[in-house]
C-alpha cells in the first residue's frame, strides 16, 4: 500500500481506514458498511502481502459528511 499523506488526514474528521480480512468479499462488505454511514472514497481492489494471511484494503472517510 502507498503511504498515507498529509492530505488524507489534513483536517479533523478525515480518517484513513485499513481493513484486514480473510477474503475480498468480507473486506468489501465491511467497506460497504462504512460507506453507508460516511462519505467514503472506496477502494476498488484488495492487496495481498506475501507470507501474510488474508487481504488488505484501505479506504478514506470524511466523517464531517455524515448522511444520518
Amino acid at each position: 500500500m502507498r503511504p498515507i499523506t498529509e492530505a488524507h488526514v489534513a483536517q479533523p474528521g478525515l480518517v484513513v481506514v485499513e481493513i484486514a480480512a480473510a477474503d475480498d468479499d468480507t473486506a468489501f462488505a465491511f467497506q460497504d458498511q462504512l460507506a453507508a454511514r460516511w462519505a467514503t472514497a472506496a477502494a476498488e481492489r484488495t492487496t495481498r502481502n506475501p507470507g501474510e494471511p488474508g487481504v488488505r484494503l484501505r479506504c478514506y472517510l470524511d466523517m464531517r459528511q455524515n448522511p444520518h
